[in-house]
């Protein structure tokens, strides 16, 4: 039989579960604007039911409810909304960090305008038929060399600043690299403090809310996989254990672990011979080749800005290829431009038989001569003969030298619309062709960069407010369950004030005959 004092045992059980309810609501409206916070709720259960079932238990027609307790106070969070987030920023991360090196790029050429590459060969151009009209017109000879002058230097500009750009992206490579380890590193020393707590029977929810916010932090850099190791002792069944952090490609295949029962390992990025790219990623003990490092984020779009190593040993990148491309514009038009230029005569070579004369020349070589593609953009400049003297300027032509031949300075001003071999297995084109075509290929990605960066921040804010919606303090349903916990207490200490009622009755107001 029921113990007299059952009422007042599950009432009083009642105040204190609903009590913890309380708290627990109190807990969550005080950290409402807590970046990182999971609501949390009280698990509330039934107490055991009496009698509980045995051989020797009271017979009874049935079993009654003794009440309710608290349970383990949990996290309300979804892991599939989790996984789905974690996906969208590493994708968010890579091409948020293409566009702005792209944009960078544009920022640069800056073209079409009046102050880019373009204006400054055209103004060349331009100075040529001018002098075409009257060869031996020396301030016609002037504005050439002056404009001569003015395109090397827009190269050289151009070529120094590209270059300080993948300064840059080097820069932001070791900054990387640097904020990845120490992420896994208080990722891994999380997961011990969580490991120590677990098995003692305790759910360490802010810990938890912890190293989700770093799990969070480190996809942005590369697309990871988390599972979770089952804890020992006396933990409970909600208890999540240990994160296991594996880097996985895009394919989901996984490429090495980051972070395990037995700590984090560290990411090195790895420079060819001469350090001007990636070789490599190791991770550990484990070296990943940079051609299979297929894992899209942050770190592998800084990888490509930079510049990485391909799989034919050459160097490759949003950078490298455009300082090649200059390299490959500024080669040609020097070296086709002073083919024409040498077999003319200047004014100083009719006069006095002197050697054939460049007009542009290489700032490195001892002799000016133009040898070497690779970076020459940034070497370009006027030979030291055309800055001596306006009479080298080459203005007839062999078979009829005479000065003043406005038909070969024609010559050389129509060298501007004749195809050429870029040394990049391109179609032959002129200088203005090829060079709107590497803009405008340029310009096809960043306009694909900024799409695909606006598509993902999109697809990553979506699934945010899903989760959003599920995990964070919405303070109308918290002020909800506040006044239902309230009058939950409330009804428990009313049934308190019932039961001391009846147990009045019963001790004093009955078995009073016969005194």
């Amino acid at each position: 039989m029921a113990s007299t004092f059952m009422g007042l045992e599950t009432a009083r059980r009642g105040l204190t579960a609903q009590q913890g309810a309380l708290y627990t609501t109190g807990n969550n409206i005080a950290n409402a604007n807590t970046l990182g916070y999971t609501r949390q709720r009280v698990d509330l259960q039934q107490s055991e039911s009496f009698p509980s079932v045995g051989t020797n238990a009271p017979k009874m027609p049935g079993q009654m409810g003794t009440g309710v307790v608290a349970g383990a106070v949990v996290r309300v969070r979804e892991t599939f909304l989790d996984t789905q987030y974690r996906s969208e920023a590493s994708k968010l991360g890579y091409w948020e960090n293409r566009s702005a090196a792209l944009g960078n790029l544009e920022t640069i050429l800056n073209e079409p305008s009046d102050s880019g590459l373009s204006a400054a060969m055209d103004s060349f151009w331009k100075s040529l038929q001018d002098m075409a009209v009257d060869p031996q017109n020396a301030g016609a000879r002037a504005v050439v060399r002056q404009r001569g002058i003015a395109v090397a230097e827009t190269f050289n500009y151009l070529h120094q600043t590209v270059s300080a750009e993948k300064a840059d992206a080097k820069n932001e490579l070791s900054v990387a690299e640097k904020e990845i380890n120490t992420l896994l590193s208080q990722i891994d020393q999380v997961n011990k403090q969580i490991g120590s707590i677990e098995p003692n029977g305790y759910l360490p929810n802010d810990l938890y809310d912890k190293r989700d916010g770093l799990l969070d932090e480190l996809s942005k850099f590369a697309n990871i996989k988390v599972s979770y190791e089952a804890p020992g002792g006396n933990a409970l069944a909600q208890a999540e254990g240990k994160a296991i952090v594996t880097l996985v490609d895009d394919k989901g295949n996984a490429l090495e672990t980051l972070v395990d029962r037995d700590g984090a390992k560290q990411v090195k990025v790895n420079s060819n011979a001469d350090d001007t790219a990636v070789q490599s990623i190791s991770i550990g003990d484990t070296v990943v080749d940079i051609n299979n490092f297929n894992s899209t984020g942050k770190l592998k779009s800084v990888v490509e800005s930079y510049g990485y190593v391909d799989q034919n040993g050459e160097l490759a990148g949003t950078f490298n290829d455009m300082l090649k491309e200059l390299d490959n514009l500024a080669y040609t038009f020097a070296t086709e431009f002073n083919k024409v230029h040498e077999e003319g005569l200047s004014p100083n070579e009719i006069k006095d038989g002197d050697k054939a004369i460049s007009f542009f020349a290489d700032s490195e070589s001892a002799d000016g001569s133009i040898t070497d593609r690779n970076g020459f953009a940034s070497r370009m400049t006027i030979s030291q003969d055309i800055r001596n003297s306006l009479d080298n300027i080459t203005n007839a032509d062999p078979s009829n030298p005479t000065l003043g031949d406005a038909t070969y300075v024609s010559k050389l001003a129509e060298i501007i619309n004749n195809k050429y071999d870029y040394g990049n297995n391109s179609e032959q084109s002129n200088f203005r062709n090829y060079f709107e075509g590497v803009i405008g290929s340029m310009a096809v990605s960043a306009q694909e960069a900024n799409k695909m960066a606006a598509n993902s921040a999109t697809l990553q804010q979506t699934v945010d407010n899903r989760r959003m919606s599920v995990s964070s303090v919405s303070l109308d349903e918290e002020m909800t369950n506040m006044i239902q916990f309230q009058q939950a207490y409330n009804a428990s200490a009313r049934m308190i004030t019932v039961m001391d009622e009846l147990l009045d009755k019963i001790i004093n107001g009955m078995g009073v005959v016969g005194r």
